[in-house]
């Protein structure tokens, strides 16, 4: 029996003898939920974005995500810093979510954490807004699916009070938006609604008075936005229109007429606050969005010795893929239009929100798929926008990753049906690398489930349909990797046969398998009628362009430039594919699919080489939920949704024999494990393998006997070798670190349903890592850290982790710390 140990983590407290932090994140890899108001850049430069149940705090200079803020447990739809009148940086985020709650956060020691809670909505919360009022007091203003406004007040003492409530009967009301009236200090707020009208409210006595209702726009008011400069208020549409309302308080001598000249004055509409008669009218009508306009954004005030230090801007976000930034001309002060980015390609939608950096110099959007764009200004070329690196993920569940046999960049699947490849980034310029997604090899029409490796740039994926899919890396792929990562070309072009390699990949109009483009068909087609030559004139936007990039692409070119060419089909399973493995050699890969008989719970193994069917292994009675081959590539292991496990074991490839025979299993009498298993993995030495359950069973099972052969032997009768370890929660993923700790020992990572990430040395350091559900950990095959220069003897190994949250996170551990 082993002899647990502890593992002192960064969030306990340890001795002064160690040096070196044991655990840190150094990769989050995520993207923004697909709602209109989920991101909020904060005047320190920050942005914030909802990604499923948790809310991610982006820093766009360093590139990494620094935060990840879990306190939601439904989707999050809005997020907003909350203003400061002064222009001030925001210490304060408010978020809302389908869990029907908003949060407050607050800066303490440098960090965001949860201090109030407002409960109240009876529906998802779908947009909130929020600042300043009475010294530290918070006025927070919220809109949910229950038809509803509501008004909050969180003070100093972090208890909310929900100050009013107003009922829209069937209506929705789909923004808000809060200021201050000038001289009044009093709140006043815009809600756009299903009902084509912007509605005006100012706080009296602590409640929400009406004031008036703009009309003027045709469609859904999707999005408004106060500005505090000239109190101007931008409403967005889904009749393709922004209009721009100006607020100012009426002075007596506006009732008056000065002269006798006849002036065009716009029509205004009149509300009395506190003795103080406001006047709102339309200030202007901005075309030239061609679909529906969902968010409007103004540049961010900033002030030095109380001047406006830039000039007022708007930054609008279309379903017609682009982003459009509006200013006054200096001299007329007719809006116009300065800037247009966008027009996306690929097969997604257009832009949910927009948000601008506080000095102007960079705009973002986010898009139906939850990808971030990110715009910024050409210091060299006046005018010129031009795309920049910005962080990216998994918008759905991230269901299965797998570290490439050099240990340089991972490979993931989700059922968002795309397979994404990162590695780190080594700049130019001296910076320290960071991860960013470089590739996407495959973006299918099924959920996919699963994927193995099966060599340095080749991969077999499985998917919500019965066939499995082989693809290689082109050619373009491999030269921009050397060039992203620092690698060398030459090497890699060489062992990976870059003479036979196509260019590049594109997808077929209605089809679903990557085709090859060869150099020969990137050459221009020239016809002498209007007819096209192929598929791929009709439909350039899923055609292949070859790029040279030197940093990661952008969203447009990961949609269609960084497709890899599927080689094989495999034809063989009669349901989904569910799990897959290949062993070390890279000779073999297994593969189970979904199945409620015995017949359908078989595990297949394939030849890499030839892609032939070598054996069918049946054992099992239903899903085989998970398999691994051990190091020495000697057996494979597969647990199951019947709650046993089987062993196979290599045999010498005969005729007559089979390549694999079972050498023992678990059935009901000595099974140990009442749920199913989810989760299984081999210790580096191959002497020992571990399951974990849904009944929060963790069990180390062997060990193995070396003989006189040889060869590794298994006793008949296989027992746990360790207690049986209760984790306190179901226990959906489970892996060894391929390197043994400092006291050679093995250390062991497994993953909860509840998003906790356990490191054991036999005895368990909890460390909250995910939001939800982990569905696969998979350690780096060699030490040290992948964006690290120096790799020799390093006493760092990394972890990777996938989660049902939508996010992949890589974490580098120090094992002499241990």
């Amino acid at each position: 029996m082993f002899n647990y140990s502890h593992i002192y983590s960064n969030t306990t407290t340890s001795s002064s003898k160690m040096a070196a932090p044991i655990i840190e994140t150094c990769h989050v890899a995520c993207c923004a939920n697909r709602t209109p108001n989920v991101v909020s850049w904060s005047r320190e430069g920050t942005i914030a974005f909802g990604t499923c149940n948790s809310v991610a705090l982006y820093d766009p200079q360093e590139r990494r995500v620094v935060a990840v803020l879990n306190g939601h447990t439904g989707r999050v739809n809005a997020v907003q810093w909350v203003h400061r009148e002064d222009c001030a940086p925001e210490s304060h985020l408010v978020s809302g979510g389908s869990d029907n709650r908003l949060i407050l956060w607050e800066a303490q020691n440098d960090k965001l954490r949860q201090s109030v809670e407002c409960k109240g909505h009876t529906g998802p919360v779908c947009a909130v807004d929020a600042l300043h009022v009475n010294g530290s007091n918070i006025l927070v203003a919220s809109s949910a699916a229950d038809s509803t406004v509501r008004l909050w007040l969180c003070n100093e003492n972090k208890q909310a009070e929900c100050l009013h409530t107003v009922p829209f009967g069937s209506g929705f009301m789909m923004d808000v938006s809060l200021t201050l009236l000038p001289g009044s200090k009093v709140p006043i707020l815009a809600c756009g609604g299903d009902d084509s009208r912007v509605h005006l409210y100012v706080q009296s006595n602590g409640q929400l008075q009406k004031a008036m209702s703009l009309q003027g726009h045709e469609d859904w008011v999707r999005g408004v936005a106060w500005t505090s400069i000239n109190l101007l208020l931008a409403s967005c549409s889904q009749d393709c229109l922004i209009r721009v309302w100006r607020l100012r308080a009426k002075c007596e001598t506006d009732t008056g007429e000065k002269d006798n000249h006849t002036t065009i004055k716009m029509k205004e509409d009149v509300f009395e606050v506190r003795d103080t008669v406001f006047a709102v009218s339309l200030e202007t009508v901005l075309a030239g969005h061609e679909n529906w306009v969902y968010g409007v954004h103004w540049q961010p005030a900033l002030y030095k010795c109380g001047e406006l230090q830039q000039p007022l801007s708007l930054l609008s976000a279309s379903m017609d893929k682009t982003m459009i930034l509006w200013a006054p001309e200096e001299v007329s002060g007719v809006w116009v239009e300065q800037v247009r980015v966008g027009e996306v390609g690929g097969n997604t939608l257009g832009f949910y929100g927009c948000q601008m950096s506080p000095d102007g110099s960079m705009i973002l959007a986010h898009a139906f798929h939850g990808a971030l764009h990110l715009w910024c200004k050409d210091q060299d070329k006046e005018g010129e926008w031009r795309p920049g690196v910005v962080i990216s993920g998994h918008f759905n569940a991230v269901q299965d990753l797998t570290w490439d046999p050099e240990g340089e960049f991972i490979l993931s699947v989700g059922s968002d049906q795309t397979t994404r490849l990162f590695t780190p980034w080594r700049k130019q310029d001296g910076k320290l690398p960071t991860w960013h997604e470089i590739s996407r090899p495959q973006i299918h029409g099924y959920d996919m489930q699963c994927l193995a490796m099966v060599g340095r740039f080749q991969f077999v994926s499985g998917a919500d349909e019965k066939v499995l899919r082989v693809f290689q890396a082109p050619r373009n792929f491999v030269e921009n990797f050397a060039n992203i990562s620092g690698s060398s070309r030459e090497k890699l072009l060489t062992s990976s046969d870059s003479a036979n390699l196509p260019e590049g990949a594109s997808t077929p109009a209605l089809g679903l398998s990557n085709k090859a483009v060869f150099q020969g068909d990137l050459a221009p087609k020239t016809t002498d009628d209007q007819q096209f030559n192929s598929i791929s004139d009709q439909y350039q936007d899923s055609y292949f362009h070859p790029l040279n990039m030197t940093e990661p692409p952008p969203e447009d070119h990961l949609l269609q430039n960084t497709l890899w060419p599927e080689v094989q089909k495999l034809y063989g399973h009669g349901f989904e594919m569910f799990c897959l493995a290949s062993d070390s050699t890279r000779t073999v890969v297994a593969s189970a699919c979904k199945a409620s008989k015995a017949e359908h719970a078989a595990v297949l193994l394939w030849s890499t080489s030839s892609w032939c069917q070598l054996q069918t292994l049946q054992c099992h009675t239903l899903t085989v939920t998970q398999m691994a081959f051990s190091p020495d590539a000697q057996f494979l292991l597969a647990v199951s949704r019947d709650r046993t496990w089987s062993l196979w074991r290599r045999n010498l490839p005969t005729a007559e024999k089979p390549q694999f025979s079972l050498h023992a299993h678990t059935g009901k009498d000595n099974a140990i494990h009442s749920r199913i298993i989810w989760s299984c993995d081999w210790s580096p030495d191959s002497k020992y393998f571990v399951t974990s359950s849904r009944d929060k069973k963790v069990i180390v099972w062997g060990p193995c006997r070396l003989e006189n052969t040889g060869n590794s032997v298994l006793p008949p009768e296989i027992k746990p070798c360790s207690s049986v370890l209760d984790v306190g929660d179901a226990a959906t993923a489970v892996a060894f670190c391929p390197l043994l700790c400092s006291a050679k020992s093995y250390l062991l990572a497994v993953g909860l349903e509840c998003g906790r990430i356990l490191l054991y040395q036999w005895s368990p350091d909890q460390e909250q890592s995910h939001a939800l559900a982990v569905k696969r950990l998979r350690w780096r095959p060699k030490a040290g850290q992948a964006e690290s220069e120096t790799e020799e003897e390093s006493s760092w190994v990394q972890l990777a982790s996938a989660s049902t949250d939508h996010t992949v996170k890589i974490f580098s551990i120090n094992k002499l710390a241990l």
